[in-house]
């Protein structure tokens, strides 16, 4: 399975009603962040929620039991909320080390939430069993077409609202690379960008299929899939280059992003970001850079620290 440009442009125009169209920081002279962190629900994922959501009520009624998934927390809440907007009943489980501020959002969203796992997979087996129980329409966190295809309209506003370059991307299971790389469909370069702690991307193209990962690290909570998505593979194998970064370069990063442009994001938000300011990727003389900053789902008081 993979997703195409045609993809991601049917998904922005059906979101569109739905979503922001997020604004960019000109952080640099050859450099711009797209803040996708002020994105409804508080990242990118939204995108993908509104669209599997809107894509499945095109073909079907859908179920009274509404909607299901499993998700580290952003996931979750994008889903909850496109479901409140649409007036859909959404039912969330999420892995015990889900941020606390993530799970109060699901509830204060209306979403049903059920804690369940130590890692993203375990909930999300949990997710599916309650699906076939329910028949509640599932929407995966990432590897869904409809899903990717809509993360990939961030890249299809960015191509709109600046010339760049490369854009740079953090990866936990894929669904955004995989959107972006075929919105973007060869008129830039895309970098994917993960921690050093969860390589997802980076093992499945040294394997040359998915693969199975260790999860850890300060991005766990939202980067914290244990192996990539089919879909993102598929899409992106020889369409990207491949970099790790430390969680103490992400750490440094998010700190950057606050002291030095008041821009809140989590530790996944500033992945891509601690690519540049740690030398994991290294531009070359004047090329246009953009970063995409997709989440901003954390706790206010960490921020400085």
């Amino acid at each position: 399975m993979t997703v195409v440009r045609q993809d991601v442009d049917r998904a922005a125009g059906r979101i569109a009603p739905h979503v922001r169209r997020t604004p960019l920081l000109q952080a640099e002279s050859h450099l711009v962040l797209k803040l996708e962190s002020t994105q409804h629900s508080g990242s990118f994922k939204a995108r993908g929620a509104f669209n599997r959501i809107l894509a499945a009520g095109e073909t079907a009624a859908l179920p009274a039991a509404g909607v299901i998934a499993a998700s580290g927390g952003n996931h979750g809440l994008a889903v909850a909320y496109a479901a409140r907007a649409l007036g859909v009943r959404a039912e969330i489980f999420v892995p015990e080390v889900s941020a606390p501020v993530k799970v109060e959002g699901l509830r204060l969203l209306g979403a049903h939430v059920t804690q369940v796992g130590a890692i993203y997979s375990e909930a999300y087996e949990a997710s599916r069993k309650r699906a076939a129980e329910t028949g509640a329409l599932e929407i995966h966190a990432y590897d869904q077409p409809d899903v990717a295809a809509g993360a990939g309209t961030v890249a299809a506003e960015l191509l709109e609202q600046a010339e760049f370059d490369t854009v740079l991307v953090a990866v936990g299971g894929g669904g955004l690379v995989a959107g972006v790389v075929a919105a973007v469909d060869g008129r830039a370069g895309v970098v994917a960008v993960e921690p050093e702690r969860i390589p997802t991307l980076h093992a499945a193209l040294e394997a040359g299929g998915p693969v199975r990962v260790d999860v850890s690290g300060v991005a766990a909570d939202a980067l914290g899939a244990s192996r990539i998505g089919q879909v993102a593979f598929d899409t992106v194998a020889a369409r990207v280059s491949s970099v790790l970064v430390s969680d103490d370069a992400i750490v440094e990063a998010r700190r950057a992003l606050w002291r030095e442009f008041r821009v809140a994001a989590e530790y996944a938000g500033a992945a891509a970001l601690a690519a540049l300011r740690s030398g994991a990727y290294v531009p070359a003389a004047g090329e246009r850079v953009a970063v995409i900053v997709c989440g901003a789902n954390t706790d206010p008081a960490t921020l400085a620290g």
